[in-house]
Order: structure tokens, then C-alpha cells, then sequence
């Protein structure tokens, strides 16, 4: 069977010169193709007029990019640009087009890595299952720099999505009323946020305020918006829909509350031996077309499976609680197109959840962090020597927070957020002083920070309950050195055992 058997023709009014054509061929060619284009026309065999009318055999593939190997006496059939080809829907292969999908965005985009390129591709074929999905992540295309090919890969996405709503400058009323689909709606739109970094600077306006939430808000399936509008003279108010695909490229990074609901993809400027080829829409457009019809039908194909699955699919062991939402719909995919998807898509989820985790630490979880360093094996130690100690981490930027070096109110306001006494008096031998204890902490750092090895900085026993906050006074074993140091400070802030 030749690759054009995969091909039928759509529209079989337009005029081509077949005939043409044809006479300048042999005559067994020309017998062949005339076969060949009457089949996939379904014209009756002795009408081979009709057949003129349905595509121009041409002699080389310069005219058009989209070449089936008819397999006769090695030429090809180039079917005509006005011509529009879809997939036979019987014989859609899932593996095959997500295939073709991922070479159409590595042509024009440098991925980070080949999971990164695998996770675009799943994300767009999943855009045509949203609403049949639970979660819908945004993904981000995210770099330090201008000219990462963040907005290229926006470019090469709107072309193979089922609705795409570009919003350059678009009002956030805009925005809301053209997601709001009617629940009879075969697709919900994709929102695509080129500059996405200007909505979350500080001088960002109301407009983007309001953007920003419905970002952050439309993840999931059923989440609304809540908006007043006007009837007349009165005033009511109405739940709008936001539950919508987001893809959006910036600069820098996004805030926690979008990263964790977002697939990251960190964009880097190629270098001179990454090529890729300039992407100019008009000379793409039927390839882009092509695959974009291919992937309505596939999808259509598995949407009942897709919308009452029979199990849910298994996620790798790193890939829980909210990531398990962002991924699970993507993986749903994979497992419906088969060959190498199921394992490229858990293998993409594994390695980029564990990506984002590695991302830098937040203020606080860097003070825990430092906390247990600077405790190690001692059971409590005094604010006054706490804070010394963490002023003398160069490596931490304790000793210059804004310009001054942290206090005990700064120490107090970020360990009060994760539940840790912070007006404590504690005795340490003779010597009563405010202070920490290291057992209090023992739950925080469990929850918030790696394990690490039993011996210094152990976190002791995490389902020890935190003590109270309290100006009761704690005895604490005596020890030596500082109040509540165990070992001798080398006089740099460290500590020698």
C-alpha cells in the first residue's frame, strides 16, 4: 500500500489540470494516476473527467511540501496547494502523528532537552481534549534572556491548536467573554500570553491583575470568575467560566502559585551548531493545516476514551499532589496514542517535576536551611548567637537583607509563618535568655527541607508535636562555648568539631 493510501481528498470541486498535466506523461503513467487520484475521489471509474477536477499530478515535488510516494515507477503525486487533505480517520495512527507533531516544532525551536520538546508535543494534542480533562497545566517557555526562541515556540503552536486566542493587548473582558463557551461547544479556546513577565511586575495594572487571576485560577475544570455586569440601570452578579489552556512565554520566572500549576520549559539562546529553520507562516501553512486536521480527528477518536477512562494512568513515584494534576492529562494522552508515548511521557514528567524542585529555594526555606546547619548537634542556642551565626554563611544573604544584616524581628516574622515559637525563654546552664530550641523546629524541617544523614543536623523525631509559643522557661543540658554551642567558632561564623 503507497503512503498516499493514508490521504483522502476533501474538496473535489477545485480545478486542477490533471488531464493537463497527464498528457505530457507516459501513457501507462498517466493510466496509473488517473487510478491512483479516482480512488481517493471515489469517482466512478469511467468518469475520469471528475477526476481532472480533483488534483494536478505534477512531475517534481517543487510545488508543494506535502509528497505522498504513490510508489509507481518512482514518481510522486504532489496534490495541490488549493487542495485540502485530511487524515482517513480509520487509519489515524496516535504515535505516528504525535511523532510528526514533535520533528514540526523541533524544525523551528531549540528545546532545552528532548523531554522538553516531548512535553510540548503532548500539550498541544491535549489542548484538544481539555474539555473532557480535570486540569488543563499552563506551560511556560521561560528564559533569562530575550531571543530564546520563547516566542517562536508560541508561534509554531497557535497554527496546530483547535481555537487559539492570541492576547497581545487584549482586555481582561475580552479575555473572559471569549473562553466562556457554551457547553455545546465542540472546543474550549487556548489563551496564548506572549511578555507574560509584564503582568506579574510591580507596576502591573488592573488589567493584568485580572489577567494574573485568571491564570492562576483556570487550571481546573468548572473554576469561574466572579464579575459584576450591568442589565440596564442594574447591577448583577454572574460567574464567567476560566477554566482554559494557557501557554505563555517571559522572561525570568512566574510566581510559586503559577510554576507549580505550569510545565517549565527553560529556554536557551542556540548555540552556532543548533540549527533551525525560519519558520514563515505562509510557507508552512498547509503543512501546519494538515497536522492540525490530523490531530481533530485522533482526538476525536479518543475523547470517550479520554472522558471516562477505565483507570487513571500511574505516575511516576516524584510526580504527586499537585503535579500529579499537571501531568496526569498528558499522560492520559500518551497512554491513548501508544508506541514509545507512554514511556516518553512519564519519563518527561519525572525528570521535569524533579527539575522544578531543584528551582531556587524561597527566603524561608533557605533560613530553615541555614538553621539546621548552625544548630548541627546542639539542642538550643540563643537568638543573639542564632543570628551571628547565619550573619557569618557568606554564602547566605543574612548579613545583608535590604542593606542591614537580619535582626531577632526579621528571624521571628519569617520562622513564625512556619509555626515555630519565636518568644521563648530558655536556660542554658546559668544563663536564661530568649532563644531556640532545635526540637522545635524538627516538624518544619521535615516538612520543608531534604533529609539528610543521621548524624549533624539530623532532624530528630518528625512527629514530635512544636512546643507552644511561651515565655515559660526551658532548661536546656549545660553546654560550652557560646549559649548553647557545643564545640569551639573559629572566629569566621563556623564552627570546628
Amino acid at each position: 500500500m503507497s503512503a498516499i493510501d493514508d490521504y483522502v481528498v476533501k474538496d473535489s470541486t477545485l480545478k486542477a489540470r490533471f488531464d493537463q498535466v497527464g498528457r505530457s506523461m507516459m501513457p501507462q503513467h498517466y493510466a496509473a494516476q488517473a487510478r491512483t487520484v479516482q480512488r481517493y475521489a471515489d469517482t466512478p471509474s469511467n468518469n475520469l473527467a471528475n477526476v481532472a477536477e480533483v488534483a494536478e499530478v505534477a512531475n517534481s515535488s517543487e510545488s508543494n511540501t506535502e509528497i505522498a510516494d504513490t510508489g509507481i515507477d518512482g514518481r510522486q503525486i504532489a496534490l495541490s496547494k488549493q487542495v485540502s487533505i485530511v487524515s482517513n480517520p480509520s487509519k489515524v495512527s496516535g504515535d505516528q502523528l504525535l511523532d510528526d507533531v514533535r520533528e514540526w516544532l523541533a524544525d523551528f525551536v531549540a528545546y532545552p532537552h528532548e523531554d522538553a520538546l516531548n512535553a510540548h508535543v503532548l500539550w498541544i494534542a491535549h489542548c484538544w481534549l481539555v474539555k473532557f480533562l480535570e486540569n488543563t497545566p499552563r506551560i511556560a517557555f521561560l528564559s533569562p534572556e530575550p531571543g530564546s526562541g520563547k516566542t517562536r515556540a508560541l508561534e509554531v503552536t497557535e497554527p496546530l491548536l483547535p481555537v487559539a486566542v492570541i492576547t497581545v493587548n487584549a482586555t481582561p473582558s475580552y479575555v473572559f467573554r471569549r473562553i466562556a463557551v457554551e457547553d455545546d461547544s465542540e472546543y474550549i479556546p487556548v489563551l496564548l500570553f506572549d511578555e507574560v513577565d509584564t503582568m506579574f511586575a510591580t507596576h502591573a495594572t488592573a488589567n493584568n491583575e485580572e489577567l494574573r487571576g485568571l491564570i492562576n485560577s483556570g487550571y481546573r475544570r468548572g473554576a469561574t470568575a466572579g464579575r459584576t455586569v450591568i442589565h440596564g440601570k442594574e447591577l448583577s452578579p454572574e460567574d464567567w467560566p476560566s477554566f482554559a489552556a494557557v501557554a505563555m512565554a517571559g522572561l525570568n520566572q512566574l510566581p510559586d502559585t503559577l510554576m507549580t500549576r505550569s510545565i517549565v520549559i527553560n529556554m536557551r539562546r542556540r548555540r552556532p551548531d543548533e540549527k533551525v529553520k525560519p519558520y514563515r507562516r505562509r510557507v508552512y501553512a498547509q503543512r501546519a493545516e494538515s497536522l492540525r486536521e490530523r490531530l481533530r480527528q485522533w482526538t476525536d477518536a479518543v475523547r470517550t476514551a479520554i472522558e471516562n477512562p477505565a483507570a487513571y494512568p500511574e505516575l511516576p513515584d516524584n510526580v504527586q499532589d499537585r503535579d500529579a494534576d499537571v501531568w496526569e492529562g498528558l499522560v492520559m494522552v500518551a497512554d491513548q496514542a501508544g508506541g514509545d508515548w507512554p514511556k516518553l511521557a512519564r519519563q518527561a514528567a519525572q525528570r521535569m517535576v524533579a527539575d522544578q524542585h531543584n528551582r531556587p529555594e524561597t527566603l524561608g526555606i533557605k533560613l530553615l536551611a541555614d538553621i539546621r546547619k548552625v544548630f548541627a548537634d546542639r539542642t538550643a542556642l540563643g537568638t543573639m548567637d542564632m543570628l551571628g551565626l547565619l550573619h557569618g554563611i557568606e554564602t547566605s544573604p543574612w548579613g545583608n537583607i535590604k542593606g542591614e544584616p537580619i535582626d531577632s524581628r526579621f528571624l521571628a516574622r519569617i520562622l513564625d509563618k512556619y509555626s515555630i515559637p519565636t518568644n521563648k525563654t530558655i536556660r542554658i546552664g546559668s544563663v536564661t535568655l530568649k532563644g531556640y530550641q532545635r526540637r522545635d523546629f524538627y516538624d518544619a524541617w521535615s516538612r520543608y527541607l531534604p533529609a539528610t544523614s543521621p548524624e549533624v543536623g539530623n532532624t530528630g523525631n518528625t512527629g514530635h508535636k512544636s512546643a507552644t509559643n511561651t515565655d515559660a522557661v526551658t532548661d536546656v543540658t549545660e553546654v560550652t562555648g557560646l549559649h548553647g554551642v557545643k564545640g569551639e567558632n573559629d572566629g569566621n561564623g563556623q564552627l570546628d568539631f
